[in-house]
């Protein structure tokens, strides 16, 4: 069968840990945006998450081009700017489910979360939508950017 390969590329442990290990890296450096910008500097949500988004994105995507997926795409600039460019694609729809959840829970949802008098909510319910966002992207990234095909490592 075809794809029992790439499922079986797909479902791979070690894999799916590097993707998850880089995710938590970009979800820290985006939660810091956003907790700095809401938190301190009064930006809104959503404003706050687009700066953050962004800045982790690009960190993630060189992150997993050079170590989740290091064997999986071909050598040279343009190959790079294409897996990039993929990448940011694949990025819109986790991103657009992650904006979702973070517009819902902070304007649907009536809750507030204040440590120290800082207002805490907004990070939370980024954080739930990063997670969700993270399980679509790691998919189609594997699939559509990287194009994965063999297991990796040993496991």
């Amino acid at each position: 069968m075809a794809t029992e390969p790439k499922l079986k590329a797909l479902i791979h442990r070690a894999r799916i840990g590097q993707f998850i290990s880089v995710g938590v890296v970009g979800a820290t450096i985006e939660t810091t945006i956003v907790a700095l910008l809401t938190g301190i500097f009064g930006i809104s949500p959503l404003m706050a998450k687009a700066v953050g988004a962004e800045t982790s994105i690009s960190t993630m995507f060189v992150v997993n081009d050079r170590w989740t997926f290091a064997d999986e795409g071909d050598g040279g600039m343009v190959a790079f700017a294409r897996r990039w460019t993929k990448s940011h694609l694949v990025r819109v729809v986790g991103l657009s489910v992650a904006f979702s959840v973070l517009y819902l829970l902070t304007t649907v949802v009536d809750f507030s979360f204040l440590v120290g008098g800082i207002e805490l909510w907004p990070t939370i319910a980024n954080i739930v939508g990063i997670g969700v966002g993270m399980t679509i992207n790691y998919v189609a990234e594997s699939l559509f950017t990287w194009n994965v095909t063999e297991i990796i490592g040993d496991a």
